[in-house]
């Protein structure tokens, strides 16, 4: 049977993913990521997979890692791999409920990216029911920490790769269907002023403000931006009562470069911001960092010509290109293993309160991940 004209159904599909979505798993509740990774694991046990829950470190969630029986177990194969964690905080549902209206359906952290993860074990799903039998063996890893740079599951994911021939990431597709085959390089930074507190209603003049000069910084920091570097805050942190002087204050920024030596230069213009400004201390220091995944990769362009074809029977033709916004293919994709990354679903809104998926593309994006288990070899 062409696993192109597999029975996908869209109203099956919404159906299985509707306690996908109700179960809210933002990066930093681990208990409530451990909930969506519980759901995986019983439906991939189901399907007859060796199912691992793997526990969380560094206040995060754990891993869900489970390996489809083949004949060839413990050879290379195709490793999908994928995050259940989602920047919607707990209550979103509240303001965005799972629901569909005709050709789009809503929901937290459906795009980005539970919906892809879902088509990939309804590809599996949708195989073993036809009695079709991948050429290489399959393991799918659900990891708890991509929305906040993986810190605490590189190491597994990249030693998941290793054992593996091909990398398959359904993170969200392009509006085009295209597919992703080289990522930006992306470097996180903690920020950190220290000011002096005091009185701001009594003693304001005795008080050097952190807030003010964290202030100060972003503006210095975003205006460093320029074609081959960009620099962006995201995240601010301080004070507890408007009148005090805020004696400290955190922050988070975020560099993004297509090139690694532009990202290493950008690396050392953020450092070399560090210092004393007028009697508050800024400090930076280097968090977690995404390499540079290149196109040309070795085999990157074997995996996409099969990518291709499959679509040209799809009915389109699929385009593939670089992209900023890090995933975890950044890291296998760097390691020089064949991968492919937004195979997911189509759809828009992505981190906001209007997140929503085509969802024609649910059987499409399925049945390019099915052809692609096939014909992978």
């Amino acid at each position: 049977m062409n696993p192109l004209e597999l029975p996908f159904d869209t109203d099956e599909m919404l159906t299985g993913l509707k306690p996908w979505i109700e179960c809210e798993s933002p990066t930093f509740d681990a208990a409530a990521v451990n909930r969506m990774m519980d759901i995986a694991a019983y439906e991939m046990a189901a399907l007859g997979a060796t199912v691992e829950r793997i526990p969380g470190r560094m206040g995060f969630g754990g891993s869900v890692r489970a390996r489809f029986p083949h004949p060839d177990m413990g050879k290379p194969g195709i490793l999908i791999s994928g995050h259940m964690d989602t920047v919607h905080p707990i209550g979103t549902l509240d303001v965005l409920p799972f629901k569909r209206d005709g050709d789009i359906c809503y929901g937290p952290g459906l795009m980005d990216m539970k919906g892809g993860n879902y088509i990939a074990l309804d590809a599996i799903r949708k195989l073993i029911a036809a009695g079709l039998q991948t050429p290489l063996p399959v393991t799918v890893l659900f990891t708890p920490d991509e929305e906040v740079g993986t810190p605490s599951t590189r190491d597994l994911i990249e030693a998941e790769a290793g054992r593996n021939a091909y990398v398959l990431v359904p993170e969200p597709g392009h509006d085009d269907g295209g597919v992703t085959i080289g990522r930006y390089a992306i470097a996180r930074f903690n920020l950190m002023t220290k000011g002096q507190p005091s009185h701001a209603g009594a003693r304001l003049s005795d008080g050097k403000s952190a807030i003010a000069a964290m202030a100060r910084k972003i503006g210095e920091i975003e205006d460093m931006t320029g074609p081959d570097c960009t620099f962006s805050v995201g995240v601010i942190h301080a004070g507890q009562w408007v009148n005090c002087v805020s004696s400290s204050c955190a922050a988070e920024a975020l560099s993004m470069a297509k090139k690694q030596e532009d990202l290493d230069a950008g690396v050392e213009r953020m450092l070399a911001l560090q210092g004393d400004m007028n009697g508050v201390e800024f400090i930076v220091e280097r968090g977690v960092t995404r390499p540079v995944w290149r196109p040309d990769t070795p085999g990157t362009a074997k995996i996409f010509d099969i990518a291709k074809d499959i679509a040209k029977e799809l009915g389109f033709e699929m385009q593939g290109r670089s992209q900023g916004g890090g995933s975890d293919g950044n890291f296998t994709g760097a390691m020089g293993i064949p991968t492919l990354d937004s195979l997911g679903v189509l759809g828009a809104g992505l981190h906001t309160l209007n997140e929503h998926i085509q969802v024609d593309s649910l059987t499409t994006r399925a049945k390019l991940m099915a052809g692609l288990l096939m014909r992978l070899a």
